[in-house]
């Protein structure tokens, strides 16, 4: 059982060898392809020049099935070629590659890779069984093991995609998928204020986690990012006093987005500042775990950086409430800031004059992207008045057509259903692709500095022997 610690972090990788005897090495292969927790080492290109003999013959059967199968023992085949195995037949093809890449020792041969350190003892003990070992190894200098997120528990499952359509963490930097799960949703929330909306988001996250309807069965893992965005959308609404509009069901708790916009765009950069100070937060702490102290000091998404930010949030604030001393504190920290990211971009370049032009450019864009990343934050209220905006058009024309008689009546039901679902539908849409814009540009930058490799385990399920087409006396296959 992880800690939750560990899981700040992506999974733990060791680096193992996989060792055999020479005849045992396809039993050992087969027991790590069904097992699935190792990324084996494979030479560049397909591995062998000329496919091996079950390859031949799975491209007689036409193009590899998506779901290949081993069987437990060597099979026949050409008898699983007669019978159409092209499953059976696939997984063989990718045991072939893999023998042919083992490298030989006398009567030994091994495969280098890569397996979750918790994994080590459990695939240790299946390969014991059939004369294999699993040996760990130093970590290659200047290698980094590739990554995988832990995906455990039913909030982090939900979170982990939106990390993973961005890019892959690397390896060394902290896994922010459940804090930027919350993020979105709180971005989202504001920008979708309506309680009675929020509550179909609701209701859609409990039917899909029902598994209906049953054609979106896939996305059942991501109900509660869903269930997530529906609750902050409600709790939006409820200050908003918003519930399918101004419909007056629900009174103002905070504010009216049409009637006090200024207040609410205040809100949305000071949340924007709040969210942009914990992603320089965690590249911070990503660049130490990169590069060591002197990254993190000098990195425009580090220390620098931070400064930077701070400092021109000083001055803003310094200026706006017409305080001097605030106002040179904030430039002071900030030029400090710009020295630190200067002297590490100078340094990067290489020097010279080439390299103070270089850096004079960098430094400019640093102080733009700042400025232009925390006034992206007022789509936040922008949306959000949208939102608000199309309520209310759908409600004044329900209330103009209410009073007119049944047939007015019926149309102002009618506007009234419509003219909600086309809302929902439109800003739904909106909200979702903003918050992400937001959370890709101006947060996931400052996390993320580089991107890892994921880790792509090799497994094959292994087929009970009874139901694959074998001969009591076939032979292994050869390379």
């Amino acid at each position: 059982m992880n800690s939750w610690a560990d899981t700040l972090a992506p999974v733990r990788m060791q680096r193992v060898a996989v060792v055999a005897p020479r005849d045992a090495l396809r039993d050992t292969l087969v027991r790590v392809a069904d097992t699935g927790c190792v990324e084996l080492d494979r030479p560049d290109g397909t591995g062998r020049a000329t496919p091996g003999p079950a390859a031949r013959r799975l491209q007689s059967l036409g193009p590899a099935p998506d779901h290949p199968l081993l069987s437990a023992t060597p099979p026949d085949l050409d008898a699983l070629c007669r019978a159409g195995r092209a499953d059976l037949l696939a997984g063989e093809a990718q045991l072939e590659t893999y023998r042919e890449a083992a490298v030989r020792h006398g009567t030994v041969a091994a495969l280098a890779g890569w397996c979750p350190a918790t994994d080590v003892v459990r695939l240790r003990a299946r390969l014991t069984d059939v004369g294999g070992a699993l040996v760990p190894l130093r970590k290659p200098r200047g290698t980094d093991p590739p990554t995988q997120l832990y995906d455990t528990g039913t909030v982090r499952r939900s979170a982990v995609p939106l990390v993973r359509t961005y890019g892959t963490v690397p390896y060394p930097d902290l896994d922010p998928s459940v804090p930027a799960g919350i993020a979105y949703v709180v971005m989202f929330g504001m920008m979708f204020g309506d309680a009675g909306h929020g509550l179909l988001l609701l209701l859609a996250a409990l039917l899909l986690r029902s598994g209906r309807p049953a054609r979106l069965a896939a996305l059942r893992p991501l109900w509660p990012f869903l269930a997530g965005a529906g609750a902050t959308s409600t709790l939006a609404g409820i200050a908003y006093g918003e519930f399918f509009g101004p419909t007056g069901v629900l009174p103002v708790l905070w504010l009216d987005p049409l009637d006090q916009p200024m207040r609410l765009l205040g809100s949305a950069i000071a949340l924007g500042a709040v969210l942009l100070a914990a992603a320089y937060t965690a590249g911070i702490v990503n660049r130490w775990r990169e590069g060591g102290p002197g990254r993190a000091l000098y990195a425009a998404s580090g220390v620098a950086g931070a400064a930077v930010f701070l400092g021109l949030a000083v001055l803003a604030a310094g200026l706006a409430l017409h305080t001097p001393a605030a106002a040179a504190t904030g430039a002071l920290i900030a030029a400090a800031g710009l020295a630190l990211a200067g002297t590490g971009m100078y340094t990067a370049s290489g020097g010279g004059a080439s390299g103070v032009l270089q850096t004079g450019v960098q430094l400019f864009d640093v102080l733009v992207r700042i400025g232009s990343n925390a006034i992206s934050f007022t789509r936040l209220a922008a949306f959000g008045l949208t939102h608000a905006a199309l309520g209310g058009i759908v409600w004044q024309g329900t209330t103009a057509l209410g009073g007119g008689g049944p047939v007015a009546l019926t149309g102002a039901v009618l506007v009234f259903v419509l003219g909600n679902a086309l809302t929902f539908a439109l800003e739904a849409l909106v909200a979702g692709v903003q918050a992400l814009r937001l959370e890709f540009y101006e947060l996931f930058s400052r996390v993320f500095d580089a991107e890892g490799r994921p880790f792509t385990p090799w497994h094959v399920p292994t087929q009970n022997p009874l139901e694959c087409v074998l001969t009591p006396h076939s032979t292994e296959v050869t390379s």
